[in-house]
């Protein structure tokens, strides 16, 4: 996976009122998300934008306000993007950020993460995400969760769930959770996601994740990585329990949808709250297709 960076910009030659943090953006034609993203981080001390051969201005725009640029070959296997970036890429600072580029920080956030990191106790946060979709921030439909996306360098990797991966199920990681070595914490201010650029991109990114998801459970317990499903643990941990439980049952693609639209007032969002519950159990319905495709191709 060959190493190509884009511009000539120094890390060393970073002003030091900026916040001393490296922001890591995976892209592929993420050129109308990525200002918005980058606008919010122009008082971050180092920002690596991690293109897969983008065909739009992605990389003109990313240059344009100062981010290095790396092109990522992905050959299949593992690692995949976020993680081969967060091995391979030189850093400046101690504390590397994971940011996507239909996420935007905010100024409270930067003030939050700038008195965290100087915390020497603490090696990990996680950040809650509050999501934008189709024009209105969804604040019921179970689409609040927590990543865990600010850590110590060399303290935070991603779990591997299946190695034998190719192209059609992303280049970057789907749905591996970071795992940090030692105490984490969670701060109080979000990171604002803006989960929709179209509906067509929307449905052409959820159609590989759900061939990556397939494959995942697929192969059942030797693909759960290091946050096992569990009930009563983190968000993470129930999150995956439950969607393990689901996927047995009858119907649950249609429960699904109850669920999130119903039981988690996903009617209170309006139309993008429908769209958004539907489309989540769409999702599931053509992992279980896929899933059942697999198992006739080896029947």
């Amino acid at each position: 996976m060959p190493l190509t960076q884009s511009t000539e910009s120094s890390s060393s030659s970073v002003a030091g009122d900026k916040l001393p943090v490296s922001v890591l953006i995976p892209v592929r034609n993420e050129g109308k998300n990525l200002p918005r993203c980058l606008e919010s981080l122009r008082d971050v001390g180092q920002v690596f934008v991690i293109d897969s051969q983008s065909v739009d201005d992605t990389e003109a725009i990313a240059l344009q306000y100062g981010a290095q640029v790396v092109q990522f070959h992905y050959r299949g296997g593992w690692p995949k993007k976020r993680q081969w970036a967060m091995e391979t890429l030189p850093f400046a600072f101690d504390w590397l950020l994971l940011l996507d580029a239909d996420e935007v920080l905010t100024a409270e956030l930067k003030t939050e993460m700038r008195q965290a990191i100087q915390n020497p106790h603490v090696n990990g946060y996680s950040i809650a995400l509050r999501m934008w979709f189709l024009g209105r921030a969804l604040r019921h439909s179970d689409a609040s969760f927590w990543k865990l996306s600010l850590f110590r360098r060399g303290m935070g990797r991603y779990e591997c769930r299946l190695k034998d991966q190719d192209a059609s199920m992303a280049d970057m990681e789907v749905h591996e959770h970071v795992v940090v070595d030692g105490v984490t914490e969670q701060l109080r201010n979000p990171i604002i996601h803006h989960n929709v650029e179209s509906l067509s991109r929307y449905i052409e990114k959820h159609d590989e994740y759900s061939n990556w998801e397939a494959r995942v459970l697929m192969a059942g317990n030797d693909a759960t990585g290091e946050v096992k499903p569990r009930l009563f643990g983190t968000q993470a941990e129930r999150r995956r329990w439950l969607k393990l439980q689901l996927f047995d049952l009858p119907g649950s693609p249609l429960l699904l949808f109850l669920y999130r639209y119903l039981v988690r007032l996903g009617f209170l969002d309006g139309i993008p709250g429908l769209i958004y519950c539907g489309f989540q159990a769409v999702q599931m319905f053509h992992t279980k297709a896929k899933i059942y495709e697999l198992r006739s191709r080896k029947g």
